[in-house]
C-alpha cells in the first residue's frame, strides 16, 4: 500500500514525511507537526509577553520560561488541531486541501483522536501547573476560546478574529507567568496580536475560497471578496498601531521602534503581493508571519536594552 502523499499545505520536504516512521506519521500529521508554522504563531505571542514583562521589570527574559512556552505551544497546538479536525471531519472531507488529513482519510478514527487530544492536554497541564496562580487561571480560561473556535466558521463571517483572540492569549499568559500580574502594555500587545492574526489567517483562508463556498463555510476572505488585500492591510495597520502604543506605554527604548519598523514592512508587503487566484502564494505569505512574529519579539528585546543593568 502506497504511503499517503504530503498534505497540500505541508512542505514536500517536511521532516514527518521524509524521516518519521510510517506508523507515527498519521499522529504527527494529526498534531500538524509536518506544518510547524502554526507552532511558531502560537508560541511567539507567549514569548513576546514574557519579553515585555522582563523589559518593564528591567530584566532579561527567563530562558527556562521561553522553553516551557515552546513546549506548551507545540502540545496545545497539536491538541487544538486534533480537536478542530474531530469537529470539522465532515467539512474537511469536502475540501480538497483537508480531505487527506488523518481523520477524514480514515488513518485515525475519532476515538483515537480524542485520546491524542487528552494526552497532549495532560502534558500541557503539567507544564501550566509550574507557573503562578494568575497564569494557571488564564491557561484554564483559554480552553473556552479553543473549544468554541471550530464552530465560529458556522456562525460568523469572522472566525479569523476568534482565532486571533485564541492564538494571542499567550501574550497575557506569558506576561502573567513572568510578572505575576497584567499591565496596560500587555493588553495593548494582546490587541495587536489579535489584528495580526486576523490579517494572516485571512490570507490563509484565500486558499479555500472555492471549497469553502461549496461547503458553506464562512471566512473573512469570503466576506471581503475582492477587497481582501485592502482588508488585510487595514488589519495590519491596526495591529501596528497597538504595537507602537504598547511600546510607548511600556517605556521601551528607541531600539524597539527601529525593529518594529521592520515588523511593519514585513506585514505590509503581504497584502501588496496577495493574489486571490494564487493559493500557493497565499500559503507562502501566511508562512512569512513566523519571521514577522520573531521581528516583534526582537523589537521588544531591543527596546529593553536601556532598562537592563549590564552588571551581573
Amino acid at each position: 500500500m502506497a504511503e499517503p502523499a504530503p498534505l497540500p499545505d505541508a512542505a514536500p520536504s517536511n521532516w514527518v514525511d521524509r524521516h518519521a516512521p510510517s506508523r507515527l506519521r498519521p499522529w504527527l500529521k494529526l498534531g500538524r507537526f509536518d506544518r510547524p508554522t502554526g507552532i511558531w504563531l502560537l508560541m511567539l505571542p507567549g514569548w513576546q509577553g514574557i519579553a515585555l514583562a522582563a523589559a518593564e521589570a528591567g530584566e532579561r527574559p527567563d530562558w527556562k520560561l521561553l522553553v516551557l512556552f515552546f513546549l506548551g505551544a507545540a502540545l496545545m497546538r497539536a491538541a487544538g488541531c486534533a480537536y478542530n479536525d474531530i469537529v470539522d471531519r465532515d467539512i474537511d472531507a469536502k475540501v480538497a486541501r483537508t480531505a487527506g488529513r488523518p481523520i477524514p482519510s480514515g488513518q485515525v478514527n475519532v476515538k483515537q483522536a480524542w485520546g491524542f487530544v487528552v494526552a497532549c492536554c495532560l502534558v500541557s497541564l503539567a507544564i501550566l501547573l509550574t507557573l503562578g496562580p494568575l497564569a494557571i487561571g488564564l491557561g484554564v480560561a483559554s480552553l473556552a476560546l479553543v473549544a468554541a473556535y471550530p464552530f465560529m466558521k458556522r456562525i460568523t463571517w469572522w472566525p479569523q478574529a476568534w482565532l486571533g483572540l485564541t492564538f494571542n492569549w499567550g501574550v497575557l499568559l506569558g506576561y502573567a507567568a513572568a510578572a505575576g500580574e497584567l499591565s496596560i502594555a500587555a493588553l495593548l500587545l494582546y490587541a495587536a496580536g489579535v489584528f495580526w492574526t486576523l490579517g494572516y489567517d485571512t490570507i490563509y483562508a484565500v486558499q479555500d475560497l472555492e471549497d469553502d463556498a461549496l461547503a458553506g463555510v464562512k471566512s473573512s476572505a469570503r466576506k471581503l471578496g475582492r477587497r481582501t488585500p485592502q482588508g488585510v492591510a487595514g488589519f495590519y495597520a491596526v495591529s501596528i498601531a497597538f504595537v507602537l502604543a504598547a511600546g510607548y506605554v511600556a517605556g521601551l527604548g528607541w531600539g524597539f521602534y527601529a525593529v518594529a519598523a521592520l515588523y511593519a514592512l514585513r506585514l505590509f508587503e503581504q497584502p501588496m503581493r496577495l493574489k486571490l487566484d494564487d493559493p500557493r502564494r497565499a500559503l507562502r505569505l501566511f508562512k512569512a508571519n513566523t519571521w514577522a512574529g520573531l521581528l516583534l519579539f526582537a523589537a521588544i528585546l531591543a527596546g529593553s536594552w536601556h532598562f537592563v543593568d549590564p552588571t551581573p
